[in-house]
């Protein structure tokens, strides 16, 4: 037996070679190894005799080898290993391909095992490349069971990983038990150790379903303990009062370009009574892409420069942090307060109508002169701190976390905990966004500014790509501009998908030769991505290939096209987003959906698209379809990190909610040092002590 944080490296059979494999695989001790999940399981439990076998049939066969051979096949040039398996009832053939080895391994006269489909030919029926496993005394692990198939790197294979499992979960009653014993006997939870074992190697599927619901306990119970550890924190800290000034905000709102929508009123008043009080806000303001939630945030900042404090907007790119800085400049025009602008490559100071580069911004924040500032993650670094912050606003940084909570908190000169308010424009549905945000108070804007055109949506098939080029073409003849995003950067065999270099080069070259292209994608260097976009909005490009770094925030009213490739490998949440691009103008808008899926599942899914404009009623749609880490993509920062629970465990998230509830009502968490650790393991206690 090994202990639990052993090295991978000091396990029998883990050369040089398979450790750094498993370590690309994030597993570098047992712990790990005992922690590495399978994704699904093939059902070789059935054991059958030869006699009784039929195509199609997933079954193990236990028989003795009575030939084997392997030879070369020149025309296809592979080794072919060829086996004669007999069990007294019957023989049958088995046929493997490229593993010369197996001829060493297995001789004439050995009992085995066979596991996989049984397959049917000219000459009768046979297995072809199975599973096999010998019998002689050893666990069987691989066969007449049902056996996990985990995700692998390399040169891994299934049998390497689950030798390695099998061995490392002689380790696994060294595992604590951390979730308190009550909660474990009033939902009749399976032990942690005898989850972990039949995650991996159950008896049956009843087995395998009482270890998954466990687990998927462990982690749901801990979200919401530290949701609601966070809302207790947060109820015991201090923040300003900010008094609501009623008459210039009145003013300020009349004095829009625009008129309010009934759900831009409603949820600025949640906003400015939560300000009123001295318990730091807490609120999640969510609204579907063009809504106006930029104007709602701008009345909580005016209500927190007129009660004399510093408000801060951080945003998750350069660009769209100056497009806030700009919209924002133009808000507020008619008040003398001082804006920053704060990024890794720039600071700009506006103070009245006079806007200018300047070095040293950060002492005039740390001085106090500085009313609003706006910027990046540059916001949270070392040098700067606050005199006095009143409010904090994150624009698409789907979950601030405690960490940078803390840290703004600790650059606050005030003894004050400031107002946190996040805003995001992903359509979350409210079940999702209880879960995901249960330490937030949540307001959602639903409806749209008056006068937004509906943007034509369209699927379009691949007999009418060309129509779509000419429609494409006349567009920009009339001095509009198209966005083009492709799901990969580079070129991949593999995946037969579009990705932004090839989509570029056949743009520019092939189809629209006459107009400037340009492209865009995660991996170029800023200064690259603001050149581009600088050129995109003077419209000197016409056509701009992306990845879905433009999802987020870019506002360019000239733009009244969006064409998706590969749109089937995209969520509707994610799709929406991209169509939201366009239609911020004056002129009718487009969005086309390419697909070469044309399976009657993909077609359904992005009709809901070209039939919605509801960004929670499609997220609501792809949530029940395709799951939330597909929705939403995987480097959604706001999505936890979910081994085995899925978002749509509804039933289960909501007894872990209550038990969280429970817990923290009627107990000490020091009393509790194994599930006090798991949270500091978690980096949620230390910071909120």
């Amino acid at each position: 037996m090994y202990t639990l944080q052993a090295p991978i490296k000091e396990l029998t059979s883990v050369g040089r070679s398979t450790a750094k494999l498993l370590q690309k695989l994030g597993i570098e001790n047992v712990l790990d190894l005992i922690s590495y999940f399978p994704f699904r399981y093939q059902d070789y439990s059935q054991v059958v005799k030869i006699k009784d076998l039929f195509p199609n049939l997933e079954v193990t066969v236990k028989g003795k080898i009575i030939l084997i051979d392997t030879r070369r096949s020149f025309k296809k040039r592979m080794s072919i290993t060829e086996a004669l398996l007999d069990d007294g009832t019957g023989s049958i053939k088995v046929v493997w391909f490229n593993q010369p080895y197996l001829a060493k391994s297995l001789k004439i006269g050995d009992d085995v095992f066979i596991a996989g489909r049984v397959e049917f030919d000219k000459l009768g029926l046979q297995f072809v490349s199975p599973a096999y496993e010998k019998i002689n005394g050893q666990e069987i692990i691989n066969t007449a069971k049902i056996v996990p198939v985990y995700s692998l790197t390399g040169r891994l294979t299934q049998k390497q990983v689950r030798f390695l499992i099998n061995m490392a979960l002689k380790s696994v009653k060294l595992i604590p038990e951390w979730l308190p014993e009550q909660i474990i006997k009033n939902n009749s939870l399976t032990p942690l150790a005898e989850a972990l074992k039949k995650i991996h190697f159950p008896e049956d599927f009843a087995d395998l379903e009482k270890a998954r619901y466990r687990l998927k306990f462990n982690e749901l119970f801990l979200i919401q303990l530290q949701s609601h550890l966070l809302k207790k924190y947060l109820a015991s800290a201090r923040a300003p009062f900010l008094k609501f000034r009623e008459k210039e905000i009145r003013q300020f709102v009349s004095n829009l370009p625009f008129e309010l929508t009934n759900d831009q009123k409603k949820t600025a008043w949640q906003i400015l009574l939560d300000l009123e009080k001295h318990q730091p806000m807490n609120r999640l303001l969510e609204g579907d892409v063009g809504s106006g939630k930029t104007a709602v945030a701008s009345l909580a900042i005016l209500d927190t420069v007129l009660n004399g404090y510093q408000a801060v907007l951080m945003a998750p790119t350069e660009i769209l942090a100056k497009q806030h800085f700009k919209s924002l400049s133009n808000f507020f025009s008619g008040f003398n307060f001082k804006m920053a602008l704060l990024t890794g490559s720039e600071q700009l100071l506006k103070s009245g109508a006079e806007t200018q580069a300047k070095k040293n911004v950060s002492e005039d924040i740390e001085k106090g002169g500085i009313n609003l500032i706006i910027g990046t993650h540059a916001l949270i670094q070392d040098k700067v701190k606050y005199k006095n912050l009143g409010l904090v606003i994150i624009d698409e940084q789907h979950r601030f976390g405690v960490e940078q909570r803390k840290k703004i908190k600790e650059k606050n000169k005030s003894k004050e905990t400031p107002h946190f308010l996040s805003m995001t424009a992903t359509p979350i549905p409210r079940s999702l966004a209880l879960i995901l945000y249960g330490d937030l108070d949540l307001s959602i804007i639903k409806e749209m500014p008056k006068g937004r055109k509906k943007i034509i949506t369209k699927l379009v098939e691949e007999k009418n790509r060309d129509k779509a080029y000419d429609f494409i073409r006349e567009e920009i003849k009339k001095g509009r501009q198209v966005f083009v995003v492709c799901p990969l950067i580079d070129p991949s065999d593999k995946l037969g998908v579009k990705s932004v270099k090839e989509e570029f080069k056949k743009l520019e070259q092939d189809i629209f030769p006459e107009f400037k292209t340009g492209f865009l994608h995660g991996k170029l260097k800023s200064s690259e991505k603001e050149k581009t976009m600088a050129e995109f909005k003077a419209n000197k490009i016409k056509i701009l290939v992306s990845t879905s770094v433009i999802e987020v925030g870019i506002d360019m009213p000239n733009a009244t096209i969006m064409m998706i490739e590969g749109a089937e490998r995209f969520g509707l949440a994610q799709l929406h987003q991209f169509r939201g691009r366009v239609g911020r103008g004056e002129y009718q808008s487009y969005c086309f959906l390419f697909t070469k899926n044309g399976s009657a599942k993909t077609r359904e899914r992005l009709n809901a698209l070209v039939k919605s404009a509801d960004g929670f009623a499609l997220a609501e749609y792809d949530l029940k379809f395709r799951g939330p880490g597909e929705v939403y993509g995987r480097r959604q920062s706001g999505l936890p990190d979910l081994k085995i629970a899925s978002l749509n465990d509804l039933d289960l998230i909501n007894l872990a909610q209550k038990e969280a509830f429970n817990f923290l009502a009627n107990c000490v968490l020091d009393n509790f040092p194994l599930l006090k650790a798991k949270l500091e393991e978690n980096k949620i206690i230390g910071h909120l002590e």
